[in-house]
């Protein structure tokens, strides 16, 4: 479908129905936690936990701070997620500062914890503005972090895709060309930065398709609440944040229940946009809270296991 079609066929249904009234309840949905720092922190994690696992999400991923920074936190969270609730655990792993071997124990020690999935990644260097350089003995991206993982065992492997082009690559044929070694290296699906744009998702799927990638490419979706945070995640994955976007947030400094309504409005809009375009599946960096996932889930037609349960009776 081209962009031309889509829009028209957009307006047509904003004219005719209302704004999720096309949604029919057939959405997959994951989420994104980061370790906990302190015990509040880690209060406020187990609590977005617990609110969204019975939205029954095919995954929820944990990430993996810079130089392995966080990792014995993300293991403990990983394997308490796998071990205490009914949702799947991924691991993030990158090849940041660690040698094979190193990386090797770490993905070991995951699936002895009965975790069976990873989200392979180059990873971020541990001083912030500096290039990536691989480590002697380790491995050199994350085509090669997938390949090595899939001889250890048979994980299931997710990666990262930049619809805006990672800031890294020379161009967006160069970035292509890098996600389809991924894929071909093992990877199950792609799982993008997040963006503000559908028309971006759309051109950058088409190029994968193109290019020959028919492994799924589910968009990553960051609800925005704090504009100056978002920007600052921006500048160092090369999204784009729309001029219209700050402008929807001024004057809210002092209304946070305002902000959470623009934010999830936002957010669930461009989902029902990307649905309308054939997308099923949708990957949300909840930043450890839960309300702003679960209203544009519930948005978007998925059902908590209590409500189905209610609506049955």
């Amino acid at each position: 479908m081209t962009n031309t079609i889509l829009t028209r066929a957009e307006a047509a249904l904003a004219h005719e129905e209302p704004l999720f009234a096309d949604v029919g309840g057939d959405i997959a949905v994951s989420f994104e936690f980061f370790p906990p720092k302190t015990e509040k922190m880690d209060t406020q994690l187990w609590d977005a936990i617990r609110t969204l696992e019975p939205l029954d999400p095919r995954f929820v991923s944990v990430t993996y701070g810079a130089g392995g920074s966080t990792r014995e936190r993300t293991h403990a969270t990983v394997a308490r997620i796998q071990r205490e609730t009914t949702m799947d655990a991924a691991a993030h792993l990158t090849c940041v500062e660690a040698t094979r071997e190193e990386i090797d124990q770490v993905a070991h020690e995951y699936w002895a914890a009965g975790v069976r999935h990873i989200v392979a990644l180059r990873g971020d260097p541990p001083a912030e503005g500096a290039r990536f350089v691989s480590h002697p003995g380790g491995y050199e991206n994350a085509a090669d972090l997938v390949a090595g993982l899939k001889k250890l065992h048979p994980f299931e492997i997710s990666v990262a895709a930049y619809p805006e082009c990672h800031p890294d690559s020379v161009d967006r044929a160069s970035d292509i060309d890098n996600l389809k070694r991924k894929i071909d290296a093992g990877a199950t699906r792609a799982i993008t930065q997040f963006f503000f744009s559908p028309e971006a998702y759309f051109r950058f799927r088409d190029a994968a398709a193109a290019a020959g990638i028919t492994a799924e490419i589910v968009p990553g979706i960051l609800p925005v609440s704090n504009v100056a945070q978002t920007r600052k995640f921006a500048a160092m994955c090369g999204a784009r944040i729309p001029d219209w976007m700050d402008r929807l947030f001024e004057g809210l400094d002092d209304h946070p229940g305002a902000r959470q309504l623009v934010a999830a409005t936002i957010a669930a809009e461009m989902c029902r946009r990307l649905y309308a375009g054939g997308v099923k599946g949708f990957h949300f960096y909840t930043l450890n809270r839960a309300e702003l996932a679960y209203a544009i889930s519930h948005l978007l037609g998925v059902r908590g296991k209590k409500a189905e349960a209610v609506v049955a009776a």
